[in-house]
């Protein structure tokens, strides 16, 4: 071992939830360490994809002041439009509209362009935290009030509590031996950007179809980001076509809706599962974002989701540190995961449900699910519960998500 490091937090995994997290802690404690750790340096994306941010979690990136750079390049989503059809069907009848803002002036949700999103953070973060990358991690022990975690460079960096924000695929998740429980959809999601001839008035699509849902989400100019499901078995044919081709199938499916349309970013698939680790923690380690949980992109609340495990996980961190608590204890990271459980799996069970209900063409299912869409664009109480769920707006939760500062 040649360097030994103390921090008071280290943080695996340099994406948006890591970021958020590190920029929360260092915000929140004057002097505290932390450590953020990643496998590649890092860097703001090139491309012009982008991510739906709900208006409680915009208000977590407001409470940390960095909203206003995203606003700058941020598209408020002013509408949404729900449509359904079987296969080969010509027409796609409107069910479900969503209509008008959260509160005046306040949108339900924003697109954010990564690049803007991972610039702000990065800026606004600085030097207050220390960053390893690229460092591949090797292993982590736990000894006494310390996690010692490996690299492979042979460097071994200590702190109370370490948190996996690597993905899906978290390395710390397997290295401390908790399992994940879900299964595959058989489906994989298309993403890509697109322009289009005409302009969507900030209005977000998503039609249902037998294969899954295919939705247009709104960007700044006449440009949409496109987040597609297919069955698994059929995605290579779209994945091998050339841009021309491409926009042919996308000006299909969407119909006339935007006109004419050009592919701006190379078409990219990911397999989609419902994935929900067995425990959010184990001894000095929290888990958060897809190392915690995968949700079906159905109602692309998976970056908000973390964004959520975010601000319960800086909470109870900071509340032990002010307090002289050791914030990498068992009775702390208890308290985020009975925050952040119940949430994580509503969400997971609402997801796997839509996407049972809607991606198929069997006749009896799609008449009473249409019936249901019908009812309730038609019950004005209903409509709005279920805008305030999807914009992640709740009382009683961590202080961030009511734009509140630690």
């Amino acid at each position: 071992m040649q360097d030994q490091e103390r921090f008071d937090v280290i943080i695996v995994g340099g994406g948006p939830v890591g970021l958020t997290l590190a920029l929360a802690l260092t915000q929140a404690a004057r002097g505290i360490r932390v450590a953020l750790v990643d496998r590649r340096p890092l860097a703001v994306p090139r491309d012009n994809r982008a991510s739906a941010i709900a208006a409680g979690v915009r208000r977590v990136f407001e409470a940390l002041g960095v909203w206003p750079a995203m606003l700058a390049e941020a598209q408020p989503i002013s509408a949404m439009r729900i449509t359904d059809s079987g296969e080969g069907d010509i027409s796609r009848p409107l069910f479900l509209s969503f209509d008008g803002d959260l509160a005046p002036g306040e949108a339900f949700a924003h697109m954010v362009p990564n690049r803007v999103s991972t610039s702000a953070l990065m800026e606004a973060l600085g030097d207050a935290a220390s960053i390893i990358a690229p460092a591949q991690v090797a292993g982590y022990v736990v000894t006494g009030d310390l996690a010692a975690l490996s690299l492979a460079d042979g460097r071994v960096l200590r702190a109370p509590l370490l948190v996996a924000a690597d993905g899906s695929q978290s390395a710390l998740r397997g290295m401390a031996g908790i399992g994940v429980t879900g299964h595959d959809y058989g489906q994989t999601g298309l993403v890509t950007t697109i322009a289009h001839a005409l302009p969507h008035d900030g209005v977000a699509y998503e039609h249902f179809r037998p294969a899954g849902p295919f939705a247009s989400l709104p960007l700044p100019g006449n440009r949409s980001s496109l987040v597609w499901t297919e069955r698994s078995d059929a995605a290579g044919h779209y994945l091998d076509l050339d841009p021309v081709a491409l926009a042919a199938e996308i000006e299909t499916v969407m119909g006339a809706t935007l006109g004419a349309v050009t592919v701006e970013e190379k078409l990219m698939g990911f397999p989609l599962r419902l994935q929900i680790a067995r425990s959010f923690i184990a001894p000095r380690l929290a888990l958060v974002g897809d190392a915690a949980h995968v949700v079906h992109p159905i109602a692309g609340q998976g970056l908000n989701l973390g964004l959520k495990d975010v601000a319960a996980l800086a909470e109870v961190v900071i509340e032990a540190v002010r307090l002289g608590l050791d914030h990498g204890s068992d009775d702390v990271l208890e308290h985020y995961q009975s925050w952040r459980r119940l949430d994580t799996a509503g969400m997971a069970a609402m997801t796997d449900g839509l996407n049972r209900l809607f991606s198929n063409d069997v006749a009896p299912v799609r008449a009473l699910r249409d019936f249901g869409l019908g009812l309730v664009d038609r019950a004005g109480p209903v409509k709005s519960a279920l805008i305030r769920t999807a914009a992640g707006v709740s009382s009683g939760g961590p202080r961030l998500l009511s734009g509140l500062p630690l």
